[in-house]
């Protein structure tokens, strides 16, 4: 553990989910792959489509509509909603299909176990102080385990943007009836993170599970308060 900024004993802690509590990368890559390989088998139609053309899809529906990058779950029925219309997909057929195709996703998606190790110490954390979630992501935390630890778990959305805009860390303050910096945000994001914690007032744990933690090989962003070299570091801060 290494301490950047002066720190005081947290009466809380919000946790991101991506990649601080779980590789992210190849989870998605996977449910990627899984629903090109449904929309093949299930609307025959999409069967020329490959994952270029999805991509292509999202950037121009970025493009126009900005906004959605805000609401993962907007972004994709919107994406699989103008993919399959461009599939020939229309009125009922194109709703059941892009509904069908959603939810397949967010299964695929969600469809894994936090390992134990990481769910023993959020256990023993929310023995002693309350925990929250604060995602850009939508992922099950339910099916993936770790729900019981949470107290809520905040996502991103269309009037809640996603973080560094400090919108969620306020309404966490307010959920969990804290003064923010009494707050401890971990995340693995030195910008969407820890920059979006600091703006709100939180102290802030540098944490990732998905990489070597060097400074020197993260993207610019400010200083945490502390560096955590293992999740277990936490139990001895509070």
């Amino acid at each position: 553990m290494i301490f950047y900024r002066p720190f005081q004993r947290p009466c809380a802690l919000t946790f991101d989910l991506d990649d601080t509590l779980y590789n992210n990368k190849p989870i998605l890559m996977r449910a990627e792959q899984a629903l090109l390989a449904f929309l093949h088998s299930s609307y025959a139609a999409t069967a020329g489509t490959d994952s270029k053309f999805w991509q292509t899809i999202k950037h121009q529906t970025l493009q126009e509509h900005p906004q959605l990058q805000n609401d993962m779950g907007q972004l994709r029925l919107t994406v699989l909603n103008k993919g399959l219309y461009h599939c020939g997909y229309r009125n009922q057929e194109l709703d059941k299909a892009v509904q069908e195709a959603f939810a397949f996703f967010y299964a695929e998606r969600s469809h894994f176990q936090v390992d134990k190790n990481i769910c023993s110490v959020l256990a023993r954390l929310a023995e002693k102080v309350p925990l929250l979630a604060i995602t850009n992501g939508n992922v099950d935390i339910q099916r993936i385990g770790i729900s019981d630890y949470f107290q809520v778990c905040l996502r991103a959305n269309l009037s809640q943007p996603m973080k560094p805009h400090r919108a969620m860390f306020d309404l966490a303050a307010s959920r969990l009836a804290c003064s923010p910096n009494t707050i401890l945000h971990v995340g693995d994001n030195l910008y969407n993170d820890v920059f979006g914690a600091l703006q709100a007032g939180y102290q802030t744990a540098w944490f990732a599970v998905n990489r070597p933690m060097l400074l020197s090989e993260e993207l610019s962003g400010p200083l945490p308060h502390l560096h955590l070299h293992k999740l277990e570091e936490l139990l001895v801060l509070i």
